[in-house]
């Protein structure tokens, strides 16, 4: 599945999209912080991906608020709390994302398997750092009540708004993305090739990176709402073709790119996780405010340089949470699509 308008090399992805800012490298750490342990305290619900020679699977993991614990180095979450419990490996690479209930911002802790004991996955902290609101907000996640979904793959595609998409790199480090848009404009499933836009995000570009170096993928497709969730693996590809572009336009705005995934295996079931999550209707966590955990893993960050030192100069200024805050409103208001 290749196109003459494809994506192969980093170097035409940066032609259509640009550089990663280098203030995006700023705000992961390489460790859970006091922010992110807290994070982990009050999440209900967690995706994670796990890496493998022969490719990749993503899984949930969900239950009371907290059931995914750890310390600085360590993320342990509960085998019984996987909706596949057989899918972590010792070395296997792991992406992962939590969510909070009513909060648009998310987690993600990306590591490898370091120990399957006491009935838990433990994984090897690599990366930590907090993702922007915009998917979920596309998605509006939170603007749900329980419901009942199509259980055949074509009507459940087309009711669709948010997406984990779970990616690794060449050197078998996973990420695991989240990606959100209203129904019929999410994800659209054509024969067996299941395609969605890129949107406006955080600009790290890891997931197009790893699908340049290795085309595998793996993703979780969700109505919130419902309980029910499809799985989807397969080899992904990245086009700029306009008419698998226009596709996705809103607002009158046509993304940039969009992924073509050709389908290896696709399966719809109940998510135990989601059911124990019990996330809708939402009662939203106010204790967590995702600014303060940005702030922090800026100035926890181990880059050197006159960039890193602007940066934490920046966000010394007394009430820069609130301004971050009024910032990102501001974006989330004009740059979703």
């Amino acid at each position: 599945m290749t196109g003459s308008t494809d994506i192969t090399s980093v170097e035409a992805l940066e032609a259509v999209l640009g550089q990663t800012p280098p203030a995006m490298h700023l705000k992961v750490i390489d460790h859970l912080d006091t922010g992110a342990l807290a994070w982990l305290s009050r999440s209900p619900l967690g995706f994670a991906g796990f890496g493998s020679a022969e490719g990749l699977r993503v899984t949930l993991a969900g239950g009371a608020a907290g059931f995914a614990e750890g310390d600085a180095r360590t993320l342990r979450i509960p085998l019984a709390m996987l909706d596949d419990p057989a899918l972590p490996a010792i070395g296997a690479p792991v992406g992962a994302l939590f969510l909070l209930p009513g909060v648009g911002e998310t987690l993600r802790v990306n590591g490898r398997v370091s120990g399957l004991e006491d009935g838990a996955v433990q994984v090897e902290v690599g990366e930590c750092y907090g993702h922007c609101a915009k998917a979920m907000i596309r998605s509006r996640f939170w603007d749900a009540a329980a419901m009942e979904t199509p259980q055949e793959a074509a009507p459940f595609t087309d009711a669709v708004r948010f997406v984990a998409l779970a990616s690794m790199s060449a050197q078998g480090w996973a990420d695991l993305s989240p990606k959100g848009d209203p129904a019929g404009g999410m994800v659209q499933l054509e024969r067996d090739v299941l395609w969605f836009a890129d949107r406006p995000g955080n600009r790290r570009m890891d997931s197009f990176r790893n699908i340049i170096e290795q085309p595998r993928v793996a993703l979780a497709l969700l109505v919130p709402g419902s309980t029910s969730v499809a799985r989807i693996h397969g080899r992904a590809r990245i086009t700029t073709d306009p008419a698998i572009r226009e596709r996705f336009a809103v607002q009158g705005k046509v993304p940039s790119l969009a992924i073509g995934v050709e389908i290896a295996g696709l399966e719809l079931r109940e998510s135990a996780a989601l059911k124990r999550a019990a996330l809708w209707p939402v009662t939203p966590e106010k204790s967590i405010e995702p600014t303060k955990l940005f702030i922090a893993h800026i100035k926890l960050n181990r880059n050197r340089g006159w960039a890193a030192a602007l940066a934490r100069a920046s966000i010394a200024v007394p009430g820069m949470s609130t301004l971050m805050q009024k910032g990102l409103e501001k974006d989330y208001k004009d740059n979703l699509y």
